[in-house]
């Protein structure tokens, strides 16, 4: 049986009350959505073509209907316009250019309006369901949240959040966690997604800020700032390390983190599954860092190359495998941790590999300052490397070393740079053998050693130079990432820029770029006039 609108304000407005309040949404959008669903079923019973407008009091159930007419000369839309005699019948006075109200008596809901009705509430009440729980997670990425296992999908976890869901991807989560449905499940909020089928709330337990959440519910102080976690390095569902501080210099940040028989350290250990954690000093020394980041293995030296952004460990030969860890895990938790690339290697081969530096060092200044090898081993000893800092050093700087006076350091210091000269002479006639123009010599920080290199790559002229991104010219080749076993897959290999080799910063390789590209202004610049453009004297 059809039933009148105008019949049970006191349901509407129930009804609308109890949607708000189940859904947390505003009660307006919900009187809003009623409205919309009776103007569809309005123009349904008196025609699609009106302009048909309906308003419900949210405080007593009434409700207006009416159809909006313009005042024209002439009309050319009877549904939505009437001229101005037509005008005078719903409003004295009414002039062209005015809009009138023309009320219509209340509709009867068939099944079919109802029906429709019914879906335009639910949508209306879905989009706003959907744009409140967007606006309420939307700034709680980087939070831990408790929720419900709802379903596993696909090896995903689906976890109810009370009025929304999230999902724990395959890869964020613990590995060998054994998760049901209706577990009570604590995660981190990783980023909120708007979706057109609402927000995509992604959780993970295996990132390392779900750890340093972890302690700062656990220990206080970090959740008072006094004790801060500056890194953290996860291997999920094995080991990590958190590198700690303390701001308190009363108060030590490992034995709070740790709490009074490892009480606040196993709360964090349980929740992730037994995942053993170092807990490490950190310190604002790179090297003093990175002997601490390597525990439980004891470190000889370390050597850092700012250049590479590399570092170099030498341990004890015993202490090689438990500083490289199973399967690589320690010296790879603890690059994660110090952000920086490790190489580990024994005392053994450390000494090794600094004899055959030794050597080959010996023997080129042996041969390129034709000086004995006692000569060439004591200046090998002081530590110069190069021929060129034989002979750009401090003339007084050389002839302090025990033995030598200054006439022997002139005679050092010229040789090498007779030697640098005879260099850069073969350097010079390589290039010139390699077709390299003379204008690619003159462009800014490049060295005949770097134009042979250039040669070799078959970048010979101006515009091969020009035609090169910066990266393509200076970056340094990444060294592969160590892989986890045979079986991953090989990435392809980065070989770097051209001149990676020599050191170059972005702004030389910016320079020497856009130096290789001025020709291409000037030869704009003395582009011809057009055909058509006749000049004053010409003319005259």
């Amino acid at each position: 049986m059809a039933t009148g609108v105008t019949a049970n304000r006191a349901e509407l407005i129930a009804i609308a009350n109890s949607v708000a309040s189940e859904k947390m949404i505003d009660k307006a959008i919900v009187i809003e959505a009623m409205e919309d669903a009776i103007q569809r079923a309005a123009r349904t019973r008196y025609g699609q073509e009106m302009d048909i407008r309906a308003k419900l009091d949210p405080n007593n159930g009434d409700l207006r209907l009416w159809r909006v007419v313009e005042v024209v000369e002439q009309v050319d839309d009877i549904y939505k316009q009437v001229d101005v005699n037509g005008a005078q019948k719903l409003q004295k006075g009414a002039t062209v250019g005015d809009f009138l109200v023309d009320p219509l008596p209340p509709i009867e809901f068939g099944r079919i309006q109802a029906q429709a009705a019914k879906q335009t509430i639910f949508q209306k009440v879905r989009d706003a369901e959907r744009e409140r729980q967007y606006e309420e997670f939307k700034d709680r990425a980087g939070e831990i949240i408790t929720g419900v296992v709802k379903r596993v999908e696909f090896g995903h976890i689906v976890v109810d959040l009370g009025r929304a869901e999230g999902v724990i991807r395959r890869d964020q989560q613990i590995p060998r966690e054994v998760v049901r449905v209706n577990d009570r499940i604590r995660s981190l909020i990783m980023k909120v997604v708007r979706e057109n089928r609402g927000p995509q709330i992604f959780l993970s337990r295996a990132h390392p800020d779900f750890m340093k959440k972890l302690f700062a519910q656990e220990v206080p102080e970090i959740y008072d700032g006094i004790i801060e976690i500056k890194a953290a390095a996860r291997d999920p569902g094995s080991r990590a390390k958190i590198g700690v501080i303390s701001h308190d210099s009363s108060i030590d940040p490992v034995g709070a983190c740790v709490g009074m028989k490892g009480s606040r350290v196993q709360a964090v250990v349980q929740e992730m599954q037994g995942e053993k954690i170092d807990i490490i000093p950190w310190s604002p020394d790179i090297a003093t860092f990175v002997v601490n980041a390597l525990q439980p293995a004891n470190v000889s030296r370390v050597i850092i190359d700012e250049e590479e952004e590399r570092i170099e460990v030498v341990v004890p030969d015993d202490m090689l495998s438990l500083a490289i860890g199973r399967r690589g895990q320690n010296v790879r938790l603890a690059s994660q941790l110090t952000a920086k690339a490790i190489d580990i290697m024994t005392e053994s081969d450390s000494s090794e590999k600094r004899q055959q530096e030794f050597v080959s060092r010996t023997e080129t200044f042996q041969n390129e300052l034709d000086v004995d090898e006692t000569l060439a081993q004591l200046l090998v000893a002081e530590g110069f490397t190069e021929l060129e800092e034989v002979a750009y050093v401090e003339l007084d700087e050389l002839a302090a070393i025990e033995g030598f006076d200054e006439d022997l350091a002139q005679e050092l210091q010229s040789r090498a740079a007779e030697a640098i000269e005879r260099r850069e002479q073969a350097n010079r006639e390589a290039r010139q053998a390699l077709g390299v123009e003379d204008a690619v010599a003159e462009l800014p920080h490049l060295t005949e050693a770097m134009l042979v290199t250039l040669g070799k790559a078959g970048l010979k002229t101006l515009d091969d130079i020009a035609d090169l991104a910066t990266d393509e010219l200076i970056e340094k080749k990444r060294v592969e990432p160590r892989r986890r076993n045979e079986d991953a897959p090989r990435r392809p290999e980065h070989k770097g820029g051209v001149l990676g080799e020599y050191g170059l910063t972005e702004e030389q390789g910016n320079e020497i770029i856009m130096a290789a590209r001025a020709h291409w202004f000037e030869d704009e610049d003395a582009a011809p006039a057009p055909a058509d453009a006749v000049t004053e004297e010409s003319e005259a």
